[in-house]
């Protein structure tokens, strides 16, 4: 097994200047699972495949263990990839799909056979060897791929989107066997996605990107707990943090007809960079029903944000309330999560305060995070 090292490692497109790639600095564990996740176009798809071989590195260096791989061909870096749409061959068996690099590499037949039926045992493929992949669904096609990447025993499995073409519950169902898989096995693995559900459930780490640069790396918790800027606070988590911008005041900032007390540290750093609002973020399930009443206020001037109800997705235990406040003058749409049991009607109007202690602020003009 081996480490993993991007080492402002850029790649820049021909005719273009702007790199896809910007500098990337990323240093991943022995045996660990790193997900790179971020919109189309970020740069994560082109990161895995710098690190694959299959695109030039035009600044700075990756490292596999202690080997400086920046410019090897892909046969002599020790990894194994998984694509999208699995790559299999068609006149083959499955058993043969999952040798087919062995027996390229010259390696002996029995040895092969034995290999192949370690990883079918694995990945509950042992009564599918014999079968074509037309024989197949998604998912075992899928595993397949997996197969024929476990049978090399790399030091490095790169996974390009896996289970984009798989329907919702399978997707489900197979994120879980290749993060279990993964632990068993204990290989250092580099997964991209586009879905941040996908990230959090899967990586050990996971790394946000945009435009070519990296935005976050941490721990799933910590990046939903401590999200470093505006668009990780916005891309991570589903439904998305409410980001809400909202006048600065003496002992705190302006939510609706109350004033929420925030770090003196974090007015202070938006007072630095000569802003007067900052940028609230509460998640959906951070947020308290109020009345006036519990606040000694007026019936005219009710406590907390007014917000009119849209829709009402109910789960059962919980429900998403899905409304629009005005703030600062303009219509804001945001996701309270509410007790199923009570659920408010279609068209009324809620007032919600964000609880003490989770919010995020952020910077207005520069995105970054400003509370602790």
């Amino acid at each position: 097994m081996a480490t993993v090292t991007y080492d402002k490692a850029s790649r820049i497109y021909p005719g273009s200047e702007k790199p896809a790639v910007d500098q990337l600095d990323i240093e991943i564990e022995d045996g660990e699972f790193l997900v790179l996740v971020g919109p189309s176009g970020c740069g994560k798809s082109t990161s895995l495949r710098m690190l694959a071989g299959l695109e030039d590195v035009n600044a700075g260096a990756i490292r596999i263990g202690d080997r400086d791989v920046t410019h090897l061909p892909p046969k002599d870096r020790d990894i194994a990839m998984v694509f999208q749409n699995y790559a299999l061959y068609p006149h083959m068996s499955v058993a043969q799909n999952m040798g087919f690099a062995l027996k390229i590499a010259g390696v002996p037949k029995a040895e092969i056979r034995q290999k192949v039926e370690d990883a079918a045992k694995i990945l509950d493929l042992t009564d599918y060897l014999e079968r074509k992949p037309k024989a197949l669904s998604g998912g075992q096609r899928q595993r397949v791929a997996m197969g024929r990447a476990i049978v090399r025993e790399p030091q490095v499995f790169l996974m390009d989107e896996p289970l984009s073409n798989l329907d919702a519950k399978l997707r489900v169902q197979t994120r879980t066997q290749i993060a279990s898989l993964q632990r068993r096995l204990g290989i250092t693995t580099v997964y991209v996605t586009h879905d941040q559900v996908e990230a959090m459930t899967m990586g050990d780490r996971v790394a946000v990107l945009k435009d070519g640069l990296l935005q976050q790396v941490d721990s799933p918790r910590h990046m939903y707990d401590k999200p470093a800027n505006l668009f990780v606070a916005g891309f991570i988590g589903s439904p998305a943090m409410n980001l809400v911008e909202v006048p600065i005041t003496d002992g705190g900032v302006k939510f609706g007809n109350s004033v929420v007390p925030v770090e003196r540290e974090a007015v202070a750093g938006a007072a630095s960079q000569g802003d007067k609002t900052v940028t609230v973020g509460v998640r959906p399930e951070h947020f308290d029903l109020v009345d006036g009443s519990a606040q000694g206020l007026s019936k005219d001037e009710p406590a907390g944000l007014a917000v009119t109800v849209n829709v009402v997705e109910e789960l059962g235990a919980d429900a998403f309330v899905y409304g629009t406040a005005h703030v600062g003058g303009e219509a804001k749409d945001l996701v309270v999560r509410v007790n199923g049991r009570g659920v408010p009607e279609k068209g009324s109007e809620i007032h919600v305060m964000p609880r003490a202690g989770e919010s995020h602020v952020f910077a207005t003009s520069s995105g970054d995070r400003l509370s602790d």
